[in-house]
Order: C-alpha cells, then sequence, then structure tokens
C-alpha cells in the first residue's frame, strides 16, 4: 500500500514539475499546464466513489493490478504523444490522458483503507493511514528533484518515461503476492488472525447494498469530514502542485535548486504524516473516538493556515520554504485521523465511503487548481496563499461539528481500546 501511493504521487507530480520544460517548447502557457492537472483531478475526483465500489466488487488484488496498468499507460503516453501531434490537438489529448490517469488513480487510496481495515485492528488504523500518507508525502517529494536532474541530464521526455519505469515492478510483484484479506493470504497464522479482534466480522462487502450506501451519502458526520476534507484539500494541491512554480517564479530559484528546495514541503508533509498517525491511535486509545479523531484536525488546520500567510510574508526565500513546510506538515498531520474516522463509520463499506470522502476532497483540488493557475499567472501569488489559509481555518473549525460515534451507519459497537504496543 505504501509503495502503490508514492508511485501514484510521483506519477501526478510529474507533469508540474516537467512544466518547466514542457511550456517554452510546446508553446503551452501555465494556464493550460493547471488545465492538465486539473484534467487529472477531474478524473481522480470523479471516479472515487466508483473506484471504491469497483475495489469491494473485484477485491483489491486484482483492482490494484488493472488500475496501476491503466495508470502506467497513461504515463507513457504524456511524452510518446509529443511527438506525435502538436498545437491544440496536443492539448486536448494531453487533456484526455491526464483524464484516465485520474480515474486509474482514483481507486487507489479508497481500496488501500479497505485492505487496512481488514488487516489492522480499529486502534492501529490512524498510524497505518499516517504511514501510508507518509509514502504519499515522500514520492511528492522525491519528484521535484528527481524530474529537475533527468530533464537537466536528458530532456522532459526522458524524465517522465524513466520515472514511470518502477511501477512494472511493483505491479507484478502485487499480482504475485497480494492478497484481500488476512485470510486469503497463507502466510498468516491462526495467532495472527486472532489479534484482528472483531474485523473478520466487517469483512469486505463485496455485494453492494444500495440501501447502505445511501445511508452512507446522508449521514451527517461522513458529509461533515467530507466537506472538511475538501477544503484541506484545497490547500494540499496549492502546496503540492505549485510549491516548485512558486519556489522559480516569485522566489527565483533555479530550476535544480528549486527542485531540491520544493522537495522540503513533501518532507514535511510526510513527517506530519507519520506523526498524525501516531499521535491518531493514541489519542484514540485516550479519548475514544469522539475527540481522538477531532483533536487533530482541530488544531493541525488552523495552524498550517498561519504558517501559509508567514511564507508569502517572510523576506527571505529560504524562511519562505520553512514555513511552507511546516504549513505541509500540518496539513497531513490530519491524513490518518480523517481517514480512520471514516473507517470507523462505514467499517465493511470502507471502501465506498473513502470514496465519497476523496471524491470531496478532491473537489478542492477542482476549485484550487484553476483558482491557483490563475493568479499565479497573473503573479498573484499572495492572494492564492491567503485565500488557502482561510480554507485551512474552515477545515479545523468544521471538526467541532463532527461526532464519529454519532452515527447512523456504524454497524457494530467498538471499544476505543489501545492495541497492543500503542501506548
Amino acid at each position: 500500500m505504501c509503495a502503490f501511493a508514492f508511485i501514484a504521487h510521483v506519477q501526478r507530480q510529474s507533469i508540474t514539475i516537467a512544466s518547466e520544460r514542457m511550456m517554452p517548447e510546446l508553446a503551452f502557457s501555465q494556464f493550460q499546464i493547471g488545465m492538465l492537472y486539473w484534467a487529472f483531478v477531474a478524473g481522480y475526483a470523479g471516479f472515487q466513489f466508483l473506484g471504491g465500489l469497483y475495489g469491494q466488487r473485484v477485491g483489491a488484488r486484482y483492482a490494484f493490478v488493472a488500475m496501476s496498468i491503466v495508470a502506467f499507460s497513461a504515463m507513457v503516453a504524456v511524452p510518446t504523444s509529443s511527438l506525435i501531434v502538436g498545437g491544440s490537438a496536443l492539448f486536448a489529448l494531453l487533456m484526455l490522458v491526464q483524464f484516465v490517469l485520474g480515474i486509474a488513480q482514483a481507486p487507489i487510496f479508497p481500496v488501500s483503507a479497505g485492505v487496512l481495515e481488514s488487516w489492522f485492528p480499529v486502534g492501529r488504523w490512524s498510524l497505518v493511514l499516517g504511514l501510508q500518507a507518509m509514502f504519499m508525502n515522500l514520492g511528492s517529494a522525491a519528484t521535484p528533484p528527481l524530474i529537475a536532474q533527468l530533464m537537466h541530464s536528458f530532456g522532459w521526455r526522458a524524465a517522465l518515461l524513466w520515472s514511470s519505469l518502477p511501477a512494472v515492478g511493483l505491479i507484478a510483484w502485487w499480482a504475485w503476492y497480494g492478497r484481500n484479506t488476512p485470510r486469503d493470504h497463507r502466510s498468516v497464522s491462526a495467532e495472527e488472525l486472532t489479534e484482528l479482534g472483531d474485523v473478520p466480522a466487517a469483512a469486505v462487502a463485496s455485494r453492494i447494498d444500495w440501501s447502505r450506501m445511501g445511508r452512507l451519502v446522508r449521514d451527517r458526520n461522513l458529509l461533515g469530514i467530507t466537506l472538511s476534507y475538501l477544503c484541506m484539500n484545497f490547500v494540499f494541491y496549492l502546496l503540492s502542485g505549485w510549491s516548485f512554480l512558486y519556489l522559480v517564479q516569485e522566489r527565483h530559484f533555479t530550476v535544480l535548486e528549486g527542485g531540491w528546495l520544493a522537495s522540503l514541503p513533501p518532507v514535511g508533509a510526510a513527517l506530519g504524516a507519520g506523526v498524525g498517525g501516531v499521535l491518531g491511535s493514541r489519542l484514540f486509545a485516550r479519548f475514544g473516538a469522539r475527540w481522538g479523531f477531532r483533536l487533530i484536525p482541530l488544531c493541525a488546520m488552523p495552524a498550517a493556515g498561519l504558517a501559509l500567510i508567514i511564507a508569502v510574508e517572510a523576506a527571505n526565500p529560504y524562511w519562505a520554504v520553512a514555513a511552507l513546510t511546516v504549513a505541509f506538515a500540518g496539513v497531513e498531520l490530519i491524513e490518518g485521523p480523517v481517514w480512520a474516522a471514516t473507517m470507523y463509520i462505514a467499517r465493511a463499506d470502507t471502501m465506498a465511503a473513502t470514496g465519497l470522502l476523496n471524491t470531496g476532497g478532491n473537489l478542492g483540488g477542482l476549485i484550487s487548481i484553476p483558482l491557483v493557475a490563475y493568479l499565479s499567472g497573473n503573479h498573484e501569488w499572495t492572494a492564492a496563499f491567503v485565500l488557502a489559509s482561510v480554507f485551512a481555518l474552515l477545515s479545523g473549525l468544521i471538526w467541532m461539528w463532527i461526532d464519529a460515534t454519532d452515527s447512523g451507519c456504524i454497524q457494530q459497537p467498538h471499544q476505543p481500546e489501545a492495541p497492543s504496543g500503542v501506548a
């Protein structure tokens, strides 16, 4: 799950880094690059819920193989298509390719959540979700220096092709070794299965119960979490997609220096995700589901908004990088608790429910990308960051009205006890 998250974020971030060389060669504007990124997010957001349902229906083993093959094909199509067509036809084709890449990646995190729900007890969900989010952000951190260095040495087409190849090995390994549940895997012992407690009773619902789906989409707390996640992702897409160009265009770093410095905010995000996962598990054990899931987003998101303001106001460009890193760490602190709260509500329908969560989350990206592309293209970076800080504040405040224990979708009672090894 961590490796798929890492590669997914290398794939999605590559084009925004390569755009520094793509724009002059292909005569694309910065707004057009923004629209290519928007096309990815449109496919990604539009197929989250359906991707979750697909994962529940066919199982994680086959779902990951199928969607990863399509994603790899879309990545290869970006550099090769520019050798065949040009102009507006090329732009339209790349929009389609990015849309397909978004569709292919849409099920990754909902299906991952279903796997983790089956393989770990409830008290560890924040921990393992935070670990996966850490690798997701490490993928984002590796992308700017990787693509910048490959572009410098071989050109942007070769950079995109070479960075796509590791996915082939992961697909083959998962097809051979991966299984849907612990009971399906011959290497899991009976003693290990007993550690999962009530998880086998909440096995993945492969047959879709549409009345239960209706309760999910109407649940007040799940909708509140989704709205908060939408606001959070407005900030996430600003930091993950535009930090490199901000540092090069507004802070006047070189491409190679900007590539390395642009990796620092995702490194901060990775650390934040890991710390948030550990804290989420401990707060769940200490305070239960209501405040255990609520405390981190309630505190971290307003702090991230403040760091964004500091970043654009800092006179020293290196202090701006530090503030962006702190902001991204604050944003990613909440990943584990947010997804664990959704899983706590949905249980057997985790893939569908987290698909709904990530649909709302990526609507934040659909709002953020064109706004930031327009503002940055007109050298209004400060306005973009101030707007993101408002979304960060809203994301945190919404959690005052969210209570994961008060839900009509919870299918069985849970005891907020710490699993073995969690303090």
